[in-house]
């Protein structure tokens, strides 16, 4: 049994699902583990982790809408507010998504489905360097 660990650090623009599939692929590849687990684990409490459809930006969009309005900045009963009007809902919608993902690795890539990538959904306005840390356990 082998194990890697490798800090992917993701830039955000704003708000927004970034796909960062391609940049955990090629570095599962270069660790030479064919066969094992893969955690990833996102060092943020305003934003997130999710797998999701990237074949159609539609499904990106309505999501983002979705969560819009499931948790708005324009709701003027947070009691947080320190960082700013968008921190508090960043928070609610981290809370509701995912902070780790855990994909099986085959044949030395992540096992994902034809239609599924791995995103950092961001949930602040502002620009940020995220850092995602990733582990892999196999052979």
């Amino acid at each position: 049994m082998r194990q890697a660990t490798h800090t992917l650090t993701v830039r955000s623009s704003g708000k927004g699902l970034y796909e960062c599939t391609r940049e955990v692929s090629d570095w599962v590849r270069q660790t030479g583990i064919r066969l094992g687990v893969m955690t990833l684990f996102i060092q943020h409490t305003s934003a997130s982790l999710m797998i999701q459809e990237n074949a159609d930006p539609d499904v990106q969009a309505d999501l983002e809408d979705f969560f819009e309005k499931l948790a708005p900045e324009s709701h003027t009963g947070y009691r947080h507010q320190s960082e700013g009007l968008d921190d508090m809902p960043a928070h609610i919608r981290s809370a509701l998504t995912q902070t780790q993902l855990t994909i099986p690795v085959t044949d030395g890539r992540p096992a994902l489905g034809t239609w599924q990538g791995i995103f950092l959904f961001e949930h602040r306005r502002a620009a940020n360097q995220r850092r995602i840390i990733i582990h892999l356990l196999g052979e």
